[in-house]
């Protein structure tokens, strides 16, 4: 077993290959440890702080409760590294290779991983609030080799553009989040918190987001054709040019939403509470509107083109210029 003075003055003489060496709670605080081979290493309890550890080799190392807050391991490589209960606080992991990396329980905390990969992942229980994930791979094209997000913790993290494509962040904490042109397609987001998140320009087509918690957020032109919405709460979300052709939001809470311009043709509103909410030139075509609350809604200019709403509560609703089921245009 080496010593952190050991390790580090065969370093400084050119020696980076110290793969599958024994350094089990070695000391290398703020340590220059650039592109060094630690590939199978045992770091079990090790310390990293404030290392430098750019394009440095932990594939398959055990890394278990190391100690690496602050460290800059851009470019690394840690394919299939085991980092459970690592602490990852505000470390640098730009363009890091985490592939099939466990870093279950892991804290990373404000960490950075912009253009990470994390396919096939396993982030169950990490601490990720303000991490930043944008650009970051989670899920693999044509592939179940996604990233595992299970009981995760995403509140305020950045996602912008990162591929979820069919991830599984069921009852995750993403509160605040911004994941703006987001891929989401068939995301399974049941019972997720996304209130306030910023998913702008998203995707979510047949996407799961049953009983999910939206409130107030930013949905502007997101794509949640054939989403599943039921019982969602989107209450004062902004949905303005969104699409949501055939979403299915039986029991959805839209009150005072803002749905302007958004294109909701086919979509299931059946019982759905849509009090006050903005559905300013809104294309409702085909919509069913069975018991659907409509009270005191603005729906200026409407198409509601053989829209089933024959029972629907129109209490105060604002019709002008809507034009109705039956393809006349209301004074």
């Amino acid at each position: 077993m080496l010593s952190a003075t050991e390790l580090l003055k065969y370093y400084e003489t050119g020696e980076t290959n110290f793969q599958g060496v024994n350094l089990t709670g070695i000391h290398l605080f703020g340590a220059d440890l650039i592109g060094i081979d630690l590939n199978q290493a045992d770091l079990h309890s090790a310390v990293f702080i404030l290392a430098y550890l750019n394009r440095a080799k932990f594939n398959k190392a055990n890394l278990i409760a190391t100690k690496m807050s602050g460290a800059n391991l851009s470019q690394a490589e840690l394919v299939g590294a085991v980092l459970k209960d690592a602490d990852l606080h505000g470390a640098i992991l730009q363009g890091a290779d985490l592939r099939s990396a466990d870093l279950t329980l892991a804290n990373l905390l404000d960490a950075n991983l912009m253009d990470a990969d994390l396919r096939h992942a396993d982030l169950s229980g990490a601490n990720l609030t303000g991490a930043c994930l944008r650009g970051a791979n989670l899920r693999e094209e044509n592939r179940r080799y996604s990233a595992n997000l299970r009981g995760a913790t995403l509140r305020k993290a950045d996602l912008r553009g990162a591929n979820l494509r069919g991830a599984d962040l069921s009852k995750v904490d993403l509160r605040g989040a911004n994941l703006s042109e987001a891929n989401l397609v068939g995301a399974d987001l049941s019972g997720a918190d996304l209130s306030e998140a910023n998913l702008k320009g998203s995707s979510l087509t047949e996407a799961n987001l049953v009983q999910t918690n939206l409130r107030a957020a930013n949905l502007f032109n997101a794509r949640l054709n054939r989403a599943m919405l039921m019982e969602a709460d989107l209450a004062s979300a902004n949905l303005q040019g969104s699409l949501l052709a055939e979403a299915k939001l039986t029991k959805a809470h839209l009150a005072k939403a803002n749905l302007t311009q958004a294109r909701l043709g086919r979509a299931d509103l059946s019982r759905a509470n849509l009090w006050e909410a903005n559905l300013k030139e809104a294309n409702l075509t085909d919509a069913f509107l069975a018991r659907t609350n409509l009270t005191k809604a603005d729906l200026t200019e409407a198409n509601l083109t053989r829209a089933e709403m024959s029972s629907a509560t129109l209490t105060g609703a604002i019709l002008y210029g809507a034009t109705m089921p039956d393809g006349r245009i209301h004074a």
